[in-house]
């Protein structure tokens, strides 16, 4: 489908439900006739002027046309190009414009648990289902082999994905392979870190080379990337064990990918949310140590809210994004999915960072063993978002609660504007192909972006801008809030953000959300720790034994 089919699919459609004057439609059905526009009239300019929210005069219509046509060769130029989805653009978002590059590094990650020398369980699943943190100083402490626990978890990923469609590919050899390497390598002394030996999952729209990286997509279920991401390097170099590449919604919308939809362990008629689905599913349910998803408007947040994990959302500007799936280059975030704070903050410190590859990553101190006082630190509350149970745990834990108010912009009509335009802009290419099936629920989007002006998208980030400098005056007073409501906002401003479970609806799990100050992220996690250590909600296991394990209708 050619971008004139698109444009005349929309026109039609306003034409049908009476949408303009007589001058209007026979622009419409001008345009509706032509294969291709050669050159802008007059005519089409004033029939297209709802659309810019303009009125012109005649004598103005003729120069826009005559502008507008020469703009056609220009964007016909532009669609030779080989652009894809990886060339980013060359201007960028930074959450702290205001602030000047920052030079103090990466910072210091160790593991150092609370509890002790942990004894290796007793069973395969008790084994399985084991903190991040303690997996890690069972192999330290050589109680257990990476081996041994990658065999563990590639056969719950074989028994259970059935039931719960949570893998795209099992990257089995690949993590033997890694696992025997990281047993050589610990028995030679050479211990590389708390992350050394464990098997985690990779939201399927992380490059790694030897495997495809669907993005979710019928349409792309062939396609293998040969670079890998930058955070599959870095896992890779903290001796990380891949066990599988883990499903996501359709181009990251929803649950639902081109294998069925992805299932909640709590509840497996119900999906997992999106949409980093397969990774949440996995993680709660015992399939892996660990894993990555994403996050443009919700996809972190919302499946760890459904599945009982806990996610970190970073800051923007904290984890590279290259060879990773671009959906939004100005909203776009890497995170982990983990079963407690410290895990996140054990795999946020291994991935965070400059890399010299996405002009937006850089690099900023991160501390963990995070280097705060909680007495000394003020934790915001909207007034009515938060129980007084858990007021009470947080008091209990010494901080200060401070009442705060949130900016009141229309913050969900300024990511829903950019983001539709910045989506249409990464998938331009296959909506100029006409390409509609395997793509998910996006087609109407993508053809929808295409017609908000330049000039409204650079108003919406102009509004964004506001809506940052409103934030900044919000956080010079609390070091962190609870419990915001606040995914466009802060998705916006790119604060980070820890969605932690926190009891149980029925027997569907509840979740909180801490969200930190811009590159706050060890203040954020030592707060989500200690609540966590304070509530145990995140101990919780999904009733496995009720998961019904059926046939799939799925290309291998």
């Amino acid at each position: 489908m050619s971008p004139d089919v698109s444009r005349r699919d929309l026109f039609a459609a306003v034409a049908a439900v009476g949408v303009g004057n007589a001058t209007f439609q026979r622009a419409v059905a001008a345009t509706a006739a032509q294969p291709k526009v050669e050159a802008v009239t007059a005519e089409m300019v004033q029939g297209a002027e709802w659309v810019a929210g303009i009125t012109l005069t005649e004598a103005e219509r003729k120069t826009v046309a005559g502008a507008l046509t020469n703009t056609l060769r220009s964007v016909a130029a532009f669609n030779k190009l080989d652009l894809g989805n990886s060339v980013p653009p060359a201007v960028y978002f930074n959450a702290v414009p205001w602030e000047g590059p920052n030079k103090d590094g990466r910072g210091k990650t160790e593991l150092r648990p609370q509890r002790g020398a942990p004894k290796k369980p007793g069973t395969d699943d008790d084994l399985a289902f084991q903190p991040l943190a303690v997996l890690a100083e069972l192999i330290r402490l050589k109680q257990i082999t990476s081996t041994d626990l990658t065999k563990v978890y590639l056969a719950r990923l074989k028994k259970y994905d059935p039931a719960l469609l949570c893998v795209v590919s099992l990257t089995e050899e690949l993590a033997l392979k890694q696992a025997a390497e990281a047993d050589k390598e610990i028995a030679a002394g050479k211990y590389r870190g708390p992350l050394h030996g464990i098997p985690w999952a990779a939201k399927d729209l992380i490059a790694y080379p030897g495997y495809p990286t669907t993005w979710g997509a019928g349409h792309f279920q062939e396609q293998k990337l040969g670079e890998k991401a930058t955070v599959a390097a870095r896992l890779d170099d903290a001796g990380a064990v891949l066990a599988c590449k883990s499903t996501l919604g359709s181009l990251a919308w929803g649950d639902i990918w081109f294998g069925g939809t992805t299932r909640n362990p709590w509840n497996i008629k119900q999906g997992s949310s999106g949409s980093s689905a397969g990774t949440a599913s996995s993680v709660a349910a015992g399939l892996v140590g660990f894993g990555l998803g994403s996050e443009t408007l919700g996809s972190i947040v919302s499946p760890s809210t459904r599945c009982g994990v806990t996610g970190l959302r970073p800051t923007f500007g904290r984890v590279s994004r290259h060879g990773c799936m671009a959906l939004c280059w100005s909203l776009d975030k890497i995170g982990p999915m983990c079963r407690s704070a410290e895990d996140c903050a054990l795999v946020f410190g291994a991935i965070h960072g400059f890399d010299g590859k996405d002009a937006t990553a850089q690099d900023r101190p991160f501390h963990w063993p995070a280097q705060v006082n909680l007495k000394e630190l003020n934790v915001g509350f909207v007034e009515g978002n938060l129980s007084e149970t858990d007021q009470k745990v947080l008091k209990e834990l010494g901080v200060k609660m401070v009442p705060i108010k949130l900016p009141q912009q229309t913050a969900g009509q300024i990511v829903g504007m950019i983001l539709d335009v910045e989506a249409a802009a990464a998938f331009d290419d296959i909506t100029r192909e006409g390409v509609k099936e395997g793509i998910g629920l996006w087609p109407s989007t993508f053809r929808r972006g295409r017609f908000v002006s330049a000039v409204d998208y650079l108003k919406a980030q102009r509004a964004r801008t506001l809506l940052m400098h409103e934030m900044a005056k919000v956080m010079e007073k609390v070091d962190l809030y609870v419990g915001g409501n606040d995914l466009s906002i802060t998705n916006l401003t790119g604060h980070p953000t820890v969605c932690l479970p926190n009891g149980f609806r029925g027997n569907s799990p509840t979740a909180l959300t801490f969200t930190g100050r811009l590159f706050g992220e060890s203040a954020l996690l030592a707060v989500a720790k200690a609540y966590q250590d304070a509530t145990g909600h995140h101990l919780k296991r999904p009733p496995q034994d009720s998961w019904v394990v059926e046939k799939k209708d799925k290309k291998e």
